[in-house]
């Protein structure tokens, strides 16, 4: 059999080397080369959406990590308010105010620790009232519009606000309050 094959092949080439029935062959070439253009268009495109896929999913791994890391930095914002209202309320008497001292490094580790998570305290008072940012919860006499104190703090996260800050905003009476931040002109 592999002798009739031999012959078959001996056959359809001719003295001077040139394969019998060119066109077919050319044609099938032809075919062959589409069908591997294919192949490598699918391939490259199949080769990007997968790198797609992986920068999505890192990004919804670090959304997921910033999320969880917002919800405990919510939960413990509240132990710092504990402190900032402890310190307003006390007024130490006598000479031993140690405890004070102790408690209020405390305090700066807690603030500390935030920190290097990217927590960053947001500083509004004397600021335009914006209530995307802000949270009115009072009125008072002063600068129409600019915000005169600040009831609770509020707290970002890698520059995401995690919390409003609570304020009072100047309602445009006479009596008025810190000036806004003003903008060069």
């Amino acid at each position: 059999m592999a002798t009739e094959e031999k012959k078959t092949l001996e056959n359809s080439v001719s003295g001077t080397g040139e394969v019998k029935g060119e066109a077919p062959l050319e044609k099938l070439l032809e075919q062959e080369k589409e069908k591997a253009e294919r192949y490598l268009a699918n391939w490259q495109r199949t080769e990007a959406d997968f790198r797609n896929y992986k920068s999505r999913e890192e990004q919804e791994k670090k959304d997921l990590v910033n999320f969880a890391n917002s919800t405990l930095i919510t939960d413990i914002l509240p132990v710092l308010d504990a402190f900032d209202r402890a310190f307003q309320a006390s007024t130490p008497k006598g000479h031993n105010v140690s405890w004070l001292t102790g408690f209020k490094q405390i305090q700066k580790m807690l603030q500390d620790v935030l920190a290097k998570y990217g927590v960053k305290e947001v500083n509004c008072v004397g600021e335009v009232f914006d209530p995307s940012r802000h949270e009115a919860v009072a009125q008072q006499p002063g600068t129409e519009g600019v915000i005169i104190a600040e009831v609770r703090k509020g707290y970002t996260l890698k520059d995401k606000l995690v919390r409003a800050p609570q304020v009072v905003v100047g309602k445009g009476d006479a009596t008025p309050g810190p000036e806004p931040a003003k903008t060069s002109e």
